[in-house]
């Protein structure tokens, strides 16, 4: 934007020094009118060089006390020309001797500090203009003079939202490129940690089943440590979801221990807030289950499967199983674990749960999930 600024009024220097060159007759003191383009250039060449300065890089007070500067002078060398111009030409309308340099300090503004700042200094250049000519009000508006001042108006106004649109592309690609630069060192680090600490506890895990003994416990936290730190890691990896969704395996990832497994599809599971939470809550519920009854060594495999318009959530176990008849006498007996809930946190849903189980051969537990969630209502 500031070279394109300094563009223009360098070539706005041209123009004015070929208009001078081509109307000497125009001028009273056409010597002085030089010495008028002299200063011009001077003053172009500095602001050039301090508005792409460091130092003026940002809308500081020094930055401010640049813009007014700016606009002062440029001003000062509109109304010169009525020092310099033969008066008639000056009444008539003749371009001043700063020609469209003049507009410099406007797109200047506008490009520092936006749309408003930008018509303030087009409007106070462009009335210095009119004031040039010493029209009264009513002839001003109903002739041509107030035309070079609403173009260069609407110039400013243009340049000052270009500016602004600018301004936030740049930071909308400065963000992203932080958030890639930190994507990719996620990734460094989870290949690290894949490399050597999952793989360090995994074996842990491994040794301390093989050995038994205190050497167990340690396996078991080892493998609830690499569980865990799998989990996140894997988390980073993805995007956050849409608003009013939630990605079920990220949930469900969670609950992995050594000794529960969730294998999930490698693309997010996105289904509604309240089909994961209450999902999320029955499986919990089932895996409460294996440990209160198949002991704390007994293990579970959860499978999540994205069928497209439902998704079934399988939870096995390898423990000695569910005798026939024992889930319909747990309910005469009050406890409703399964059927309220597991089966019933389904219905709500409008899902459904299966449960099958032999004896000897442990337990499966199948949970079809619907993509939207159906409030049950309640009867009257």
């Amino acid at each position: 934007m500031w070279r394109s600024i300094a563009a223009f009024r360098f070539a706005s220097l041209v123009y004015a020094v070929i208009l001078l060159a081509l109307r000497p007759g125009y001028y009273s003191y056409w010597g002085w009118a030089w010495a008028i383009l002299v200063l011009m250039t001077i003053w172009t060449v500095a602001t050039t060089a301090l508005y792409r300065s460091p130092l003026y890089s940002a809308p500081t007070r020094r930055t401010r006390a640049l813009l007014i500067a700016d606009l002062l002078v440029t001003v000062a060398a509109v109304l010169s020309t009525a020092l310099v111009q033969v008066p008639l030409r000056v009444h008539q309308g003749v371009m001043p001797v700063t020609a469209t340099w003049l507009a410099g300090p406007a797109l200047a503004w506008a490009a520092t500090s936006g749309v408003r700042a930008g018509a303030f200094a087009a409007i106070i250049i462009g009335g210095s203009v009119v004031w040039l000519r010493h029209l009264p009000v009513a002839k001003a508006l109903s002739s041509t003079a107030l035309d070079g001042p609403v173009i260069l108006l609407m110039a400013a106004m243009l340049v000052g939202y270009i500016a602004k649109l600018t301004t936030r592309a740049e930071q909308a690609m400065q963000r992203a490129t932080e958030i890639e630069a930190a994507s990719r060192e996620r990734e460094r680090l989870a290949r690290t940690i894949h490399d050597s600490v999952l793989q360090v506890l995994a074996m842990v895990q491994r040794r301390g089943a093989e050995i038994g003994g205190p050497a167990a416990e340690i396996g078991r936290l080892a493998g609830e440590q690499e569980a865990a730190l799998r989990a996140l890691v894997t988390a980073d990896e993805q995007l956050p979801p849409p608003e009013g969704e939630a990605d079920l395996s990220v949930q469900l990832t969670r609950d992995a221990d050594a000794l529960v497994s969730v294998i999930a599809p490698a693309m997010p599971v996105l289904l509604n807030e309240k089909t994961v939470r209450e999902t999320t809550a029955a499986v919990r519920e089932a895996i409460d289950n294996v440990r209160r009854h198949c002991g704390d060594s007994a293990r579970a495999w959860v499978l999540i499967d994205d069928e497209g318009p439902e998704v079934s959530v399988t939870i096995r176990d390898d423990g000695p199983g569910i005798p026939p008849g024992r889930l319909a006498e747990a309910a005469a007996e009050g406890r409703l674990g399964v059927s309220l809930a597991i089966s019933g946190r389904m219905r709500d849903i409008g899902g459904s749960a299966d449960i099958s189980s032999t004896p000897g051969t442990g337990t499966e537990i199948r949970l079809r999930v619907p993509r939207t969630a159906k409030v049950a209502k309640s009867c009257e």
